[in-house]
């Protein structure tokens, strides 16, 4: 039995995760669970499994969590606050922690589980947005396993020779694919982007994920977080990572070897696949997804991405190819952007228009450990308030002039 802790759990790829280990009761077991703040899910899910554990992030909503569940519940101890997520992820009954809580909240459980080497499941991307060099330096150390989430850099994972160390460059290598669906704005007229609602862009065509990463989708910033990442895992340099909108999400990822040999991993667009082979690796399990039936796909499409349309994906070219913090920069105005969009406080092209603006205000410089990535990280959050404040004070004064 491999124990296993779930961070972010109430969340997309948390639930999926779930739904994997409930198919393998005698091969996984379930030690712990934490969300943010999604005490009612939390609640459900605590009366399903009786976790030894279950954390919130938040501690606000523990008294909410309590009281759905009328008391502490028999067997499981709940725990709340920050720290609570680091004791989750270094739990000695657990093998293996899903890494899956959004945004810059998962970077120090995610590096706590790197340090204490574990079987590290990632998905939250933006720990190795943030801080790749300190969290690779982690692994490294402590004899950690690394199994990239994100079915895309899953699938570049599937396509590698065995044995490839994660931030090593793989022998042999010379470029890999990252595929975008393009979002639900693909084929939207650029002036009409302006209009847009946060619905319409957390409603992907192909994809069942959470509101912030449907937006990130939407703006193809979560394609250039994406770029950063896989420069990061798989030692690439950011020439040798292509970006290809296909459409159909059945091409996850290629990987092309010097012999001109272009491998690719294909599948359903469910993220069940590569939750199920990185928890059962090196060996393949049932995921409960459906087979992939090419005749009924039909035809698979790529197109280059526009950038200019898609300006977050420009934006995130320019902070991987300067490297140090300024994709602490860039992931940090985008948080809030994204959240400003999402309370209707920003329109769609803000988003990019935010980013831009605390990028070039950003410092940037080396990251020396920690302390440079948290500091730059609150410095750009504060720098992106300001300029939302600012882009809606001009907009009110337009209006009042119209």
């Amino acid at each position: 039995m491999i124990g296993v802790v779930v961070l972010g759990s109430t969340g997309s790829v948390g639930e999926s995760t779930l739904d994997v280990i409930a198919r393998h009761p005698q091969r996984f077991r379930l030690v712990a669970i934490a969300a943010n703040n999604n005490a009612g899910k939390l609640a459900r899910q605590i009366r399903t499994w009786r976790p030894q554990y279950a954390a919130l992030a938040d501690p606000r909503a523990l008294g909410e969590l309590k009281e759905l569940l009328g008391g502490a519940p028999a067997g499981t101890q709940l725990l709340a606050g920050a720290a609570a997520l680091e004791e989750l992820a270094v739990l000695p009954q657990a093998e293996c922690v899903m890494a899956a809580i959004v945004g810059a909240a998962g970077l120090r459980s995610t590096l706590a589980a790197a340090r204490a080497g574990k079987r590290l499941l990632l998905a939250n991307k933006e720990s190795l947005v943030m801080a790749g060099s300190l969290l690779l330096a982690e692994v490294n150390a402590s004899g950690a396993t690394l199994l990239p989430i994100d079915s895309e850099h899953n699938a570049i994972f599937q396509c590698l020779p065995p044995g490839v160390r994660a931030g090593v460059a793989p022998p042999g290598v010379t470029r890999v694919t990252l595929t975008a669906s393009g979002g639900p704005f693909r084929d939207t007229p650029a002036e009409a982007l302006a209009a847009v609602t946060p619905e319409a862009a957390c409603a992907h065509p192909n994809w069942v994920m959470g509101r912030k990463i449907s937006v990130d989708s939407a703006t193809l910033m979560n394609k250039g977080l994406e770029l950063i990442e896989a420069c990061l895992l798989f030692g690439l340099t950011p020439a040798q990572v292509q970006i290809v909108v296909h459409p159909q999400s059945i091409v996850h990822s290629l990987v092309q070897y010097a012999d001109g040999s272009v491998l690719a991993q294909l599948g359903a667009p469910d993220m069940r696949t590569p939750i199920a082979h990185a928890l059962a690796w090196p060996e393949r399990i049932d995921s409960g997804v459906e087979s992939l039936d090419l005749l009924k796909v039909g035809r698979l499409d790529f197109r280059a991405p526009d950038t200019d349309k898609f300006r977050c994906l420009a934006l995130a070219q320019a902070a991987v190819r300067a490297g140090g913090l300024h994709p602490v920069v860039l992931n940090a105005a985008n948080e809030v952007a994204v959240e400003a969009f999402l309370e209707r406080r920003l329109n769609f092209p803000g988003i990019a228009a935010v980013i831009e603006a605390v990028v070039e205000r950003g410092t940037g410089g080396a990251i020396g450990g920690l302390e440079d990535v948290l500091a730059a990280d609150a410095e750009s959050r504060v720098h992106a308030r300001e300029q939302i404040v600012g882009m809606t004070r001009s907009a009110a004064v337009r209006g009042a002039h119209a």
